[in-house]
């Protein structure tokens, strides 16, 4: 039995979508699953471009691919997590349970990290195989297709609830996808105001009908200036950062209240400067640096508020395509002009 399924074949820029076999060949804690959708991630985009992180970690020739939902249609002869015909999503990090953080509940650093679609055969495919370990049973009526942005959405979930915003003036850095969810999410704990930081205009629309309170644009504005106007002078409560952007994370050191919190997700492809004494010693400031999801207590935190409707996902994923339109999906995803991206696939 054969399946589709886009690869990266070569050390170059782009997808290949090839027919491959079906990966049935199940160990003992193995699951096989249909997949009903895929979403992509920045990671498929860095990918998908061959840029200098890619170049450095991929090996050719794999299955791309890592957020998903699916449907159990086998499972391994000592499987009992899950049982055929569940509807899963999973944990994207598939640790040892051996090193010093496995041992300790911090399976989120574990040292030997694999990542499915990066150092594994991934879900931009037909079918996939995972270890019961990493699946979520979605105990939800919502639709698959909304379901497979829950692996981001748990790094969303991650960055924004380590620090109290509950009542607390937030302060979201970048709208893309994972920024997006989080503002929604801010909105969603009652943050007291949440002000997102965002050059793009398509994301600064999404990012206030997500639920942004202010939307500061730094091309236009004077960042540091406007959030201490909206803050009395006083600065946020929390930063969260999801841009990876020098400027942009140098200018939060300087808006972050006395006391406050900043909780950083974003990759910056250059060296941080910043005032250590003034701006996080006497400020008396923490920073929490965000690995993945917390396994499994940030996947709690996400299903019961998709359980309970407290997420906008209609309005987090703005385009969705047939599995064989990756090119397009690609596109749209590439130019900024969108919140997340999912690709639907046949029953």
């Amino acid at each position: 039995m054969e399946m589709n399924a886009y690869i990266k074949e070569t050390r170059d820029a782009g997808f290949k979508k090839v027919t491959k076999p079906i990966p049935d060949q199940l160990k003992p804690d193995e699951v096989l699953i249909k997949v009903l959708a895929t979403s992509i991630c920045g990671t498929d985009v860095h990918i998908y471009k061959w840029d200098r992180w890619s170049q450095g970690r991929i090996k050719p020739p794999l299955t791309v691919g890592h957020e998903f939902s699916g449907r159990v249609i086998k499972v391994g002869s000592e499987v009992t997590k899950v049982k055929v015909g569940d509807i899963v999503s999973a944990e994207t990090h598939i640790v040892c349970g051996t090193c010093e953080f496995c041992q300790r509940g911090e399976y989120h650093i574990c040292e030997n990290t694999k990542i499915i679609g990066v150092d594994t055969d991934g879900c931009f495919a037909e079918y996939a195989r995972m270890p019961q370990y990493n699946l979520i049973v979605n105990h939800t009526k919502t639709e698959p297709k909304y379901l497979s942005i829950q692996e981001p959405l748990g790094n969303a979930v991650h960055t924004m609830l380590h620090f109290d915003i509950v009542d607390k003036t937030v302060a979201v850095v970048g709208c893309g996808p994972i920024g997006l969810m989080g503002v929604n999410i801010a909105k969603a704990m009652k943050s007291k105001k949440i002000i997102a930081i965002e050059v793009n205009d398509y994301r600064i629309k999404l990012a206030k009908e997500l639920g942004a309170d202010v939307v500061i644009n730094p091309l236009k504005e004077d960042v540091i200036k406007r959030v201490l106007e909206e803050t009395d002078g006083r600065g946020v409560d929390v930063v969260t950062e999801f841009s990876g952007n020098k400027t942009a994370i140098e200018q939060s050191f300087k808006y972050v209240k006395a006391g406050g919190k900043m909780s950083m997700l974003g990759i910056v492809s250059s060296n941080i400067e910043i005032d250590l004494s003034t701006d996080v010693v006497f400020k008396g400031v923490s920073i929490y640096g965000v690995v993945g999801r917390r396994m499994f207590e940030t996947w709690d935190q996400l299903t019961a508020m998709i359980k309970h409707n407290q997420l906008d996902l209609e309005k987090i994923i703005t385009h969705f395509y047939p599995f064989d339109q990756m090119e397009e999906a690609m596109a749209t995803m590439i130019s900024g002009n969108s919140g997340k991206v999912v690709l639907v696939l046949e029953e």
